[in-house]
């Protein structure tokens, strides 16, 4: 009987740590940010994040996705073009479409905190603030086509007679 209090305890103890670690509002901004996730990345990330191979990458404990939060956003928010993302030795193919034109700050760090907390990831939680510095930095897409150099004529004195 002693085992078991001292096990219960040590739960509750373990648990109740957790919680207290966490920022307030991640527990909000993971079922916001599942919603998102449903909308927007399930159809290429798949249900259980592991996207689709060779096409798709996955998200489950990936550099991407558990390091740097500004380089994540900025993946969301401009794209990528196919073959940019090697995960594993595998090269992921199918381009990624920018989402920074319909998604909200808010609504990307809810996603990422999302993907960041989900697929067997641990990881802080996304902010706005971390979002809106990415979009600030943020180059464009690499898709983007260059504009050709306009050639303007060159004026040719008048000849004389």
């Amino acid at each position: 009987m002693k085992n078991i209090l001292i096990i219960a305890a040590f739960f509750f103890f373990v648990t109740s740590s957790f919680s207290a670690i966490q920022p307030p509002g991640v527990k909000a901004s993971i079922e916001r940010g599942k919603k998102v996730y449903t909308a927007t990345c399930l159809a290429c990330h798949q249900a259980d994040g592991l996207g689709v191979e060779r096409m798709n990458p996955p998200l489950e404990k990936t550099k991407w996705v558990l390091g740097n939060k500004k380089a994540l956003a900025k993946i969301v928010i401009n794209g990528l073009k196919g073959g940019e993302i090697e995960i594993d030795g595998d090269n992921f193919h199918n381009p990624m479409p920018p989402q920074g034109a319909q998604l909200t700050d808010l609504q990307i760090a809810d996603v990422l905190t999302y993907v960041r907390n989900n697929f067997g990831n641990k990881a802080s939680a996304v902010i706005e603030a971390d979002v809106k510095a990415a979009r600030i930095n943020a180059t464009a897409p690499a898709t983007v086509v260059k504009k050709q150099p306009v050639k303007t004529p060159v004026k040719k004195a008048p000849i004389k007679q």
